[in-house]
């Protein structure tokens, strides 16, 4: 019998049947956008051969006010009709299916074109929308439609209309966005007209048998959002109008709730699927920080949904499901929901991919394929950059030695997972001792490699990491100081009054660690959704608690410093950095830039402002940690240099910024993908 036989079992949808309850969800990669059209279906086609039951597109837009941005992938011509058709072909002789997205980004969009209900310009984007009259909304719709067919023109199986995370049919639902006195505005069943009449057009143009999935927002996360009764009307009512699948949209865009990053617990939202099933008569899915193939049976075994999305774990292992089925689990490189390769490039205007798996959305470009010789090679360090340079040499056939000073793998991932909201790396750290088993390499722990060691091998890598700089503080020789690394190892002695030295990504890391007292609520359901004041949407609007959010009280009285004048966390994630401030400002902790330090004594940190060193202040503190930043440790690389032994240098021994496991990691990858 199988592990998970409700994400296994097929859906049967009439007139056609979906081989597993699992559904790869969209997500904007930029693939599209690169015109590269055999790279677009080879993205698609590597997790159709990894068995996935259905796979949605990237939002496509309808027309150019409709698009994402200027550029945007859109369906409106026979020419992009053709080009989807080499995505579609690929997929079905893979065994697979695949709905387009149409997404119309209403006053999302990034371009001056924008349109929506009523002219009010979002939080997040630059331009203010203009208000559709009768005939405007008339040629949305109609857009929309034409672009349905055009999918099944191009071979799709079906569509998804994007109707939640706040764009522009959602922005007709709410209050919050829809102004309007007309027959498309003021009573809500003038405000859902809009997606109801998108539905019916749509199922009109396309036929029967054709998959129509509606994405729907039951929990809008904003002033003025949705009730859940109007949630459970429209859903009935999309029903009627012809969807075949209701898919869960969570939060909008705009909302000021964490839905999708590492700290929001596994699963946090299928509750409120579940309250919607048994509503309708069609399958709902779920979704939302579903990361593995046992949290999504759970799921669907405790009845929250008839099936599951999994977005961005669908980037970290395209063999997601084949591994389940195969018995294989414990070898699904885990999405950490880390956001930094795949929604910070988004938004970022890159390529998105996978800290995790370099190979998503690269898959044409980095291939791992058998050495033609195999060599001898010793990777230096098991760090993200050293774990990932020999898995991959090994698995090209290379007969690899791993050597590390440490008693345990993982690097300076051992330190992240200590942080409460990134147990995720526990994970990480498992699989890849699980894939250095798999692919037979040799691990020599607690071993200091030397020059003389290495000189019999074929290939050296050195990843031997980085080592805390020193910030050169007079006094920092104090008892009362320590380092980052003994705070987040456990072994240092923390005081109540604490200050940060260092406002990067580890300052904010062990601001986090040392604020907190007890379970993570990243582990506690219950207690996350009060620190972010969610609530359930059937008892208050739009699941927004009347109280507001309701964080703990800080086991630490904090105080973060930098030397740099920017503001603090600049540097964190694009689609993070809001979370980890919001976080730590909720907990008390002060953030103080611009600074000088000046000494460290008995009662704390003494600083001062600007190049006149202008207010001396002291900042009153049991314990000072430093976070001021890293240097590569590239001692050994140094030593082979200088006698003349070839080496490859990755990860922080080659360039010590804020520890980015993205970069250590793609650079292993690719050094080990070309030896």
């Amino acid at each position: 019998m199988s592990d998970y036989p409700h994400l296994l079992a097929p859906l049967d949808l009439g007139f056609t049947t979906l081989k597993n309850r699992l559904l790869m969800g969209s997500m904007h990669t930029g693939l599209e956008e690169t015109g590269d059209w055999n790279r677009v279906a080879e993205f698609y086609a590597a997790r159709a051969r990894g068995d996935v039951g259905l796979m949605v597109t990237g939002g496509i837009g309808p027309n150019r006010e409709g698009a994402v941005a200027h550029g945007a992938a859109m369906m409106v011509s026979q020419k992009d009709v053709d080009n989807h058709s080499i995505i579609t072909q690929r997929v079905h002789e893979a065994g697979g299916k695949i709905a387009m997205q149409i997404l119309h980004a209403g006053r999302y969009a990034f371009t001056p074109e924008c349109v929506a209900p009523s002219a009010i310009k979002s939080p997040i984007s630059m331009f203010a929308p203009k208000e559709l009259d009768e005939e405007g909304i008339e040629k949305q719709i109609s857009d929309i439609a034409a672009c349905a067919l055009r999918a099944r023109e191009a071979g799709y199986d079906g569509v998804e209309i994007m109707g939640s995370e706040g764009y522009f049919l959602n922005q007709f639902l709410v209050t919050h966005t829809n102004k309007r006195e007309d027959r498309w505005g003021g009573s809500y069943e003038n405000r859902m007209r809009l997606p109801l009449e998108v539905v019916r057009r749509v199922r009109e143009t396309v036929g029967e048998d054709f998959i129509l999935i509606y994405r729907l927002s039951m929990i809008d996360l904003i002033p003025n959002g949705s009730t859940f009764e109007e949630v459970v009307q429209l859903a009935q009512e999309v029903e009627k109008a012809g969807a075949n699948i209701i898919n869960t949209g969570i939060g909008w865009h705009e909302a000021r709730i964490p839905t999708i990053a590492t700290s929001v617990p596994r699963a946090a939202f299928s509750w409120v699927t579940k309250k919607l099933m048994g509503k309708v008569g069609i399958p709902l899915i779920t979704s939302n920080r579903i990361n593995t193939p046992e949290v999504a049976e759970e799921v669907l075994a405790e009845g929250c949904a008839d099936m599951v999305s999994l977005a961005r774990p669908m980037l970290a292992d395209a063999d997601f499901l084949a591994k389940a089925k195969a018995g294989k689990a414990d070898q699904i490189a885990p999405c950490i929901a880390c956001n930094q390769a795949c929604l910070d490039h988004t938004f970022g205007g890159k390529i998105s991919t996978c800290l995790v798996n370099p190979r998503a959305c690269y898959e044409t470009e980095l291939r791992i394929e058998p050495a033609a010789a195999a060599k001898s090679v010793a990777v230096v360090g098991a760090g993200p950059a050293g774990l990932s340079a020999a898995i991959t040499a090994a698995e090209r056939g290379h007969k690899v030695t791993l050597i590390d000073r440490a008693s345990e793998i993982g690097g300076q991932l051992n330190l992240a997972k200590q942080v409460a909201g990134k147990e995720e790396f526990w994970g990480l750290v498992d699989w890849y001792r699980t894939m250095l088993k798999v692919h037979d390499v040799t691990v020599q722990l607690e071993t200091e490699a030397t020059a003389d060691a290495l000189s019999g091998f074929d290939e050296v890598i050195i990843a031997t990491g980085v080592v805390p700089r020193d910030p050169q503080i007079p006094g920092q020789d104090g008892g009362n100081v320590v380092s980052y690394i003994d705070v987040l190892n456990g072994t240092a002695k923390v005081g109540q009054r604490v200050a940060v030295i260092g406002a990067g990504g580890i300052g904010f890391d062990v601001s986090e660690h040392l604020v907190h007292d007890g379970e993570s609520s990243t582990l506690n359901l219950p207690e996350w959704m009060r620190e972010w004041g969610v609530t359930d949407p059937g008892e208050h609007r739009s699941g927004l608690a009347p109280e507001g959010p309701q964080p703990p009280a800080p086991a630490r009285q904090i105080t973060m410093l930098q030397r740099k004048t920017s503001k603090p966390g600049k540097g964190l994630g694009k689609t993070t950095g809001w979370i980890h401030r919001a976080s730590l400002t909720m907990r008390n902790v002060q953030m103080i830039a611009g600074v000088n330090y000046e000494k460290i004594d008995e009662a704390g940190l003494h600083i001062s402002f600007g190049e006149t060193r202008e207010k001396p202040t002291l900042i009153e503190a049991d314990t000072i940690v430093l976070c001021a930043g890293q240097l590569s440790d590239r001692s050994l690389a140094d030593t082979l240099e200088a006698r003349g032994t070839p080496c490859h240098v990755i990860g922080g021994a080659d360039v010590a910024a804020e520890l980015d496991a993205k970069r250590a990691i793609n650079q292993g990858t690719r050094l080990a993908s070309a030896l």
